[in-house]
């Protein structure tokens, strides 16, 4: 009888917990099914407002096209360049305030100090609009950043400097190529802004005297490099003489030992050195090129500009979808009154 119980209790048991289950399942699916009822019946209340407006938001948005059209016809059509340059010597810095000084100037419509600055015209320096730069962002650099900051730094410094830390704390002027962007009234002006923007940081005092201590630098290692390859290079034909002599004369009976146990190691030794010296080699003739100069252009001006355009830049567009959203917050705030009115009651 207590077994027959006992399975008794355990069916019970069973089946309550079949039914907790159950009920589980079927809150959980009722709360997802009211979800989805919440949004459909937020779409239905969306497209009723719509319709009993329509009339409503049709003239706002004829209305603010009109408006737009007649902005569009009276606004002048403006072009853009862009200029992509790579700085060295951490000169980022400087060519971002000098960019920015460019900019104040045209903002305060300064014509005569734009004239002088970049040597152009009156009529080019009134065209200017505006004249912004940038990071070319590119998580490549940010990674090959914190590799170089790995093969420099102690292992406890890296322990305690994680990459997430180092990726928070780069800023824009560590990113390798920037975009600086220029728009004006004419279209052929950019390319006679480019000198000068160049020249700002090239004739720079200090980058001035830098690069050319770099570039010393560079050519001096350059020289002793090839002179270490040549030198490398004499000793193997040593090597390979004395190799074909001693092989000679075992032959001819005598048995002299030229070391020859160790030539090998010798010239294997050498044979890698020489390629060690053709890497850095090769390192420094890319660094010769690239740091010749203080600020590499990767991409100049065109000598025509591009025209802006697109829906975002059409004042048609603009203004009508302003006009419709300004309708549509008066509208509400209208039916929000009328319930207001309506819940003192």
């Amino acid at each position: 009888m207590s077994t027959n119980h006992n399975n008794n209790e355990e069916e019970v048991d069973l089946g309550s917990l079949f039914v907790i289950i159950g009920k589980g399942f079927a809150k959980f699916f009722n709360f997802i099914g009211n979800i989805f009822k919440g949004i459909f019946h937020a779409f239905i209340v969306v497209l009723l407002f719509i319709k009993s407006n329509i009339i409503a938001i049709v003239i706002a948005a004829v209305v603010g096209g009109v408006a737009g059209g007649f902005i569009e016809s009276k606004a002048d059509d403006l072009y853009s360049s862009e200029l992509l340059v790579k700085p060295n010597y951490k000169s980022s810095k400087l060519l971002y305030s000098n960019i920015k000084f460019y900019n104040d100037l045209i903002k305060q419509k300064d014509t005569i100090a734009l004239q002088n600055t970049f040597g152009i015209s009156k009529e080019d320096a009134g065209s200017l609009k505006k004249i912004t730069i940038g990071p070319v962002v590119s998580d490549y650099d940010i990674i090959e950043s914190y590799d170089n900051f790995v093969t420099e730094v102690d292992t406890t410094t890296i322990k305690s400097y994680e990459y997430l830390e180092f990726k928070a704390s780069f800023t824009d002027f560590d990113y390798k190529i920037h975009k600086i962007e220029a728009i004006a009234k004419k279209s052929d002006v950019f390319i006679k802004l480019e000198n000068t923007i160049i020249s700002s940081v090239e004739e720079n005092t200090y980058f001035k005297r830098l690069k050319n201590y770099t570039y010393k630098n560079l050519t001096t290692t350059d020289t002793l490099i090839k002179k270490s390859i040549s030198q490398i290079d004499s000793l193997q034909g040593a090597i390979k003489i004395a190799t074909i002599t001693a092989s000679k004369k075992e032959t001819s009976g005598t048995n002299i030992d030229l070391g020859s146990q160790n030539s090998k190691p010798k010239e294997v030794e050498l044979l890698e050195t020489n390629r060690k010296l053709i890497e850095d080699l090769e390192e420094i003739v890319e660094d010769i090129s690239e740091k010749n100069v203080v600020l590499n252009v990767v991409s100049s001006f065109k000598p025509i500009g591009y025209k802006i355009s697109g829906v975002t830049k059409n004042y048609i567009f603009i203004l009508g979808l302003l006009s419709v959203l300004l309708t549509i917050f008066v509208l509400l705030l209208i039916r929000l009154n009328t319930y207001l009115n309506y819940y003192k009651k």
